[in-house]
Order: structure tokens, then C-alpha cells, then sequence
């Protein structure tokens, strides 16, 4: 495999899993974090980090409607759910900073 293959396959799959997100609106972030240590808002940091090193101009908000697929505040008002307190504890427990 060559370096343009192998970046063409990883943006497939990142695709693939904004897509696989976007269609599981029914997870929360939280889960996400307390089960994989990672959400939404992780990979739009990501995202963005990711342009930054490259030198390309994109904001946080835009990072986060590539991975929303939408403006997070939409996104927050329709799908967000409030935490329970079993997640939130589950939440601080295992994130160090919590």
C-alpha cells in the first residue's frame, strides 16, 4: 500500500464512522465516553488538531459540523438528553479530571 492509499482508507474510515454516528443519534456522548473514552466532541478536537498542524484554517464550530453533520447547537437541542446520574457517575469515576 502506498502513502495516498493508505490516506484515502483511513479518511474512508473516518467517514464511515461519522456516518455510523450520525445515524446512532440514540447514543449519547456520554456513553460513548464512558464505554470507549471518546465522543463526538473528542473527534471534532480532533478534527480541528488535525488541521491546525496541517495550517488549515478551521474553526472548532466547523470541526464539529463535519462530525454532527450539523451545527452543534441544533444538534444538542434535538438529540442531547440530560445525563443520568448512573452515567454521570459512571462518567467521574472513570475520567480523572471529572
Amino acid at each position: 500500500m502506498n502513502e495516498q492509499q493508505r490516506l484515502e482508507l483511513e479518511a474512508a474510515a473516518f467517514r464511515r464512522l461519522v456516518k455510523h454516528l450520525d445515524e446512532r443519534k440514540d447514543v449519547q456522548n456520554i456513553d460513548l465516553m464512558n464505554l470507549a473514552g471518546f465522543c463526538r466532541n473528542c473527534l471534532s478536537k480532533w478534527y480541528k488538531a488535525a488541521a491546525d498542524e496541517q495550517q488549515v484554517d478551521v474553526s472548532l464550530d466547523e470541526a464539529r459540523e463535519v462530525v454532527y453533520g450539523m451545527p452543534y447547537a441544533q444538534w444538542k437541542a434535538q438529540y442531547q438528553q440530560e445525563a443520568s446520574a448512573e452515567q454521570q457517575a459512571a462518567f467521574a469515576k472513570g475520567t480523572p479530571n471529572a
